[in-house]
């Protein structure tokens, strides 16, 4: 494996179509396409400032690396990516890509990052300003996820979410096949449109939350205050512990909740109209 050390390179591909790399200490400048086209890269303590970086590229870690804001778009179309202990200051990173592992890396500007992404492994991740985050993404898996932006995975397939706080109102919408553990999830409109969405001991915060779903799964769930006007025209079979303001117009299932401050069943109801609902042990 070819050595760089202490260097610095700016322009445009001062390292492109390069293979076998280890980089340390290395600052790449502003420019574009830096180590475009490379494979079985490995970088350490280095400081990315271009665009484009890690395009077209195959297997390649980053540890202890800073992508600075100017660094934008710099993680697309790749595939066997490692990120540990590294700060990801740029939005738009990965789009089109695979295989992707992320360990103890802050994003402070990750809007519209992750992206028709396979295969994505997070955990310890901090992501702030992350509007549009996960987009059209598959078979992801995540544990200690600080989440801070809106509109966070729709559209995605295949997620596991374990011991993670969503701030993120219209989460989870068109989701296909998601399992939340342990979470905490705050924000507008929670879950809209999904199918065989389960949450398992999560915390439910913000407006009209989880309608409009097919295959719901609630178990031993809770619900903020402001978590109102809930489950509408959902197909949903919910266990919640305490207390709910209010539910409306679940379309089938079952729902059991120990207490309800309002339970809204009026003409605007879908069809089949047969949920079963127990409020503090008794059947409505």
């Amino acid at each position: 494996m070819e050595k760089i050390l202490n260097q610095e390179f700016g322009g445009e591909r001062p390292l492109y179509n390069r293979h076998g790399l280890y980089l340390e200490n290395v600052t790449i400048h502003k420019g574009e396409s830096s180590i475009k086209e490379g494979s079985d890269i490995e970088a350490r303590r280095c400081r990315f400032e271009g665009k484009y970086v890690f395009w077209c590229c195959e297997n390649f870690r980053a540890e202890d690396c800073v992508f600075t804001e100017g660094a934008r778009s710099s993680l697309w179309h790749s595939r066997g990516m490692e990120l540990l202990d590294c700060r990801q200051e740029a939005p738009k990173m990965f789009r089109e890509s695979s295989d992707i592992r992320l360990r103890n890396v802050v994003m402070p500007h990750a809007q519209e990052t992750f992206w028709s992404c396979d295969g994505i492994d997070i955990e310890h991740v901090e992501a702030r300003e992350a509007d549009y985050i996960f987009m059209h993404c598959s078979n992801i898996k995540v544990r200690d996820l600080k989440l801070f932006g809106n509109y966070s995975f729709q559209h995605a397939r295949n997620v596991e979410i374990r011991d993670s706080d969503l701030q993120s109102k219209d989460s989870l919408w068109e989701t296909e096949d998601v399992t939340v553990y342990d979470s905490f999830i705050n924000g507008e409109y929670l879950g809209w449109h999904s199918k065989n969405l389960r949450l398992v001991r999560c915390r439910i915060g913000g407006t009209q939350p989880l309608c409009y779903a097919d295959g719901l799964v609630l178990e031993d769930c809770s619900f903020e205050p402001d978590a109102d006007l809930a489950l509408e025209y959902s197909d949903v079979r919910a266990t919640i512990r305490g207390h709910v303001t209010s539910i409306k117009n679940p379309r089938s299932g079952s729902v059991r909740a120990d207490s309800c401050g309002e339970l809204i069943l009026d003409s605007n109801i879908k069809a089949p109209a047969d949920c079963i609902i127990e409020i503090g042990g008794k059947r409505i």
